[in-house]
């Protein structure tokens, strides 16, 4: 009977529905002895409508006719501390998500039940209601268009003057969860796409526009803090990473911002980023001026510029920090220099302003507004109705002001991030061909054809940075050649920077260039030869092969995509130690002296022969014939924790271990091909002339020395610190390196100081065997290295 009566009930079936209903409306209060059956029926009621939209018009037609969502909101006011805010929350979040017909959608966004759930006084307490708040709200936006947006706002006299969606949302957008400010900006751009000009003209007018100036003002606070990362003396670099990636989430979010092409919008955000941000940041970082609020130092600064060109791509934004960065250059030259005109006679007068045709006139319509920025801004602070200097010709500049102080200056951190920012303008593609001509650093066909049509020859004659192109290469080469050298991270970017600016060179490097590099070349080769002689030795071959494919990657990269951050590491690594012991930084030394030497590979490739070598380090193997010639050799070379090979030529020997005690072992070293491991044995308890290996070690590193007090005891320096080739892996393993990594330490004790001496010889024997093969196997290399050496010195 009773599985009869089970049966006959249908939980998706009209009548049940009208039951659920009936039992909700008769509940007056909600408290905590009725919470849980209130709960379940608004589940049941989400369940039933989610099926009958899809299945049976008719429940959704008793849906509408009793107002359920009337009572959705009824619960939420005669609850008292019940806590069914989050579940409610929830339950309509999965209702409207899952709505699929149009009728549906319209009618729960009618009636203005949605805003009474929206504006109701919910208590964020800390808990996570405001999560299922948020993720509501948004899942209510994914549902707007053009038919149902009018439906969640309030007009009066043809304009919007309450929209609680967006409001509310507002709220949250700088709340502590990610995932609520993320929802929060999903939200807003779901309500930007929608089109609408009354809400378009609500959202970008006062109050509610405040939105995107506290937005721009929260960057930029955040630029305040990573250059106080920047430059504490202790920290980690992962920190650095980490509040860079805030700020360029906002900027993408920017971005998104500004790709809806509403042009009340893109006004909006362009002007709190100049007015807010970039000119503020340019004004001290070009020396234009006095900063107003708190100081950025100028790698920071420069950083954030170049990022925000990167990722916020718009015309008049490239065109601004062009023009800015212009003028403050054009400004420091000095009155009555030489010009050159197109017919190359020199000329001591002063020629016409040649931003002058560019920002001194009166742009029309909104999409150029920035273009009369740059001339109020400047006009306002920098006097720009002054007549500038004429551009020298010849690259002797007695005094350099703006961001040519900042390329040829010592701290080579400033001197790469300005190059970074001069390449992220010249290559924009938005950048005014006019401003594309004074920078000089890219110039098309069609480039050059409208400069030559529609600009005075001696404008673009003396292009603003191609006449500095020979100084900022020997500059470049200056770090190269640097001894003792920069950090690797440096001249990799130095070496980046030297190939870009070699496509835009048309001659070759001159005599003195040649030897700037020549000299680097030469350097870079002896660091490699004396790790030759290091503790990783054995690793030189393994580093090679890989590093040639990293630094490859490196120099083709574009700078469309190359992060500027290494500007920020290369500052942050000034004030900073490395910490590590003995092997580490050897490693370290070693991998440096490796990058250091493929980067110089690559380069004179590319400067002499104008294409990258072929890998001359593809046919470089990693083991080679064995040399040893002794007994056992392939028994021992295949040896392993816990093997089981002969003791012929082992010598007898003692070692304490803190943990086992005394023990009475064999030691046996071994060097075949490239690899080279010392053995440590103790007596087979059945075999008398076999042993068990009880300990390895790798050969290279060993440096063993006979104590000075006790000249039957050898010290041996053992390699704990485990490499590795991944450089993200690398890289945090030296900011963190900590005493734990020290070396270890074994001391072995012999019968009389003859045997001990005996054993030390064997052990440098074969680790001169072991070096001998590596270094006959990148002979090669360095033959190659010498040979083009020998022809740049012809």
């Amino acid at each position: 009977m009773w599985r009869t009566l089970w049966r006959s009930i249908d939980r998706f079936s009209l009548q049940h529905f009208k039951h659920i209903i009936n039992e909700l409306r008769v509940i007056k209060v909600v408290d905590k002895f009725n919470k849980d059956l209130v709960v379940d029926l608004l589940q049941s009621i989400v369940e039933i409508v989610t099926y009958g939209d899809r299945h049976d018009p008719a429940i959704f037609e008793c849906f509408m006719e009793y107002q359920v969502l009337g009572e959705f909101v009824r619960m939420l006011k005669i609850s008292k501390n019940s806590r069914i805010e989050a579940p409610l929350l929830q339950y309509l979040s999965i209702m409207i998500q899952n709505m699929y017909t149009d009728n549906a959608i319209y009618y729960c966004l009618s009636n203005d039940y949605i805003n009474s759930i929206i504006t109701h006084q919910y208590q964020f307490d800390g808990g996570d209601l405001a999560s299922y708040y948020v993720s509501f709200l948004r899942v209510v936006s994914c549902k707007l268009n053009k038919d149902t947006l009018c439906l969640l706002v309030k007009v009066h006299e043809d304009a919007v003057v309450s929209f609680p969606l967006y409001s509310e949302a507002l709220k949250f957008a700088y709340h502590g969860e990610k995932m609520i400010q993320t929802a929060v900006r999903a939200l807003t751009l779901n309500i930007y796409n929608v089109g609408d000009d009354m809400v378009y003209q609500f959202v970008t007018a006062p109050p509610v526009s405040q939105y995107f100036s506290d937005l721009i003002l929260s960057i930029k606070k955040q630029c305040l803090h990573l250059d106080a990362l920047v430059n504490v003396t202790e920290g980690r670099t992962g920190e650095l990473l980490l509040e860079t990636d805030k700020i360029v989430d906002d900027l993408y979010y920017l971005e998104d911002v500004l790709s809806v092409h509403e042009s009340r919008l893109s006004k909006m955000i362009s002007e709190n980023l100049i007015s807010l941000l970039v000119f503020p940041i340019l004004l001290p970082l070009l020396q234009l001026g006095p900063s107003k609020g708190p100081y950025i130092s100028a790698v920071t600064s420069l950083f954030v510029v170049a990022r925000l060109l990167q990722i916020v791509q718009r015309e008049n934004l490239i065109n601004f920090v062009a023009s800015a960065i212009l003028y403050a250059m054009f400004s420091s030259m000095k009155d009555g220099t030489k010009v050159v005109t197109n017919g190359g006679t020199d000329q001591a007068n002063y020629f016409v302003n040649p931003l002058d045709e560019i920002v001194g006139h009166e742009t029309k319509g909104a999409e150029n507004f920035v273009m009369n920025y740059v001339h109020g801004y400047l006009s306002e602070y920098l006097s720009l109705d002054c007549q500038f200097a004429g551009i020298p010709y010849d690259d002797t500049v007695k005094e350099r002001g703006g961001i040519l102080s900042y390329i040829f200056s010592d701290n080579q951190s400033l001197m790469l991030a300005s190059l970074m920012l001069l390449l992220v303008l010249a290559e924009s593609k938005d950048l005014d061909y006019r401003l594309a001509g004074l920078i000089g650093f890219r110039q098309t066909e069609t480039t050059m054809q409208k400069t030559s049509d529609s600009s005075p020859p001696h404008v673009f004659d003396g292009r603003a940075f191609m006449m500095h192109l020979p100084q900022i290469l020997r500059a470049l080469l200056n770090v190269l050649a640097t001894q003792p050298p920069f950090s690797v991270l440096t001249q990799w970017q130095t070496g980046w920077f030297l190939r870009k600016l070699l496509i835009f060179q048309e001659k070759k490097l001159d005599g003195h260039d040649v030897h700037l590099f020549n000299r680097s070349y030469e350097q870079s080769c002896e660091c490699l030869r004396k790790e030759l002689g290091g503790c990783w030795f054995d690793y030189i071959p393994d580093t090679l092969r890989n590093e040639w494919e990293n630094c490859k990657r490196v120099l083709e990269e574009s700078s469309q995509c190359k992060d500027p951050f290494f500007a920020l590491e290369l500052a942050y690594h000034q004030h900073t130690s490395c910490g590590g012991i003995a092997s580490v930084l050897a490693w370290q030394k070693m991998i440096d002296a490796v990058k250091v030497f493929v980067l110089h590979l690559h380069l004179k490739a590319f400067i002499f022969r104008g294409d990258p070598f072929e890998n001359p380090l593809a046919n470089l193997r990693s083991s080679s014939l064995a040399i040893s010639g002794r007994k056992y050799v392939s028994d021992l070379s295949s040896a392993s924790f816990g093997s089981e090979i002969s003791l012929g030529s082992g010598i007898p020997c003692k070692i304490s271990f803190s943990k086992i005690g005394m023990r009475d072992i064999y030691m046996i070293p071994i060097a075949t091909g490239i690899s080279g491991k010392l053995l440590l044995l103790e007596i087979h308890p059945l075999h008398s002339k076999r042993g068990v290996v009880i300990a390895i070690a790798p050969l290279a590193g060993l440096n063993p020395k006979i104590d000075e007090n006790h000249p039957t005891w050898l010290h041996l320096q053992i390699r704990e610190f485990d490499p590795t080739f991944d450089e993200k892996k690398s890289r945090s393993h030296r900011m963190n390196a900590t005493n734990h990594e020290e070396d270890g330490k074994w001391t072995l004790g012999f019968t009389n100081a003859k045997a001990c001496d005996a054993a030390r010889l064997l052990i440098l024997e074969e680790t001169n065997k072991q070096r001998s093969c590596v270094e006959s196997l990148l002979a090669p290399l360095l033959n190659i290295s010498q040979h083009i050496t020998n022809c740049l010195g012809d």
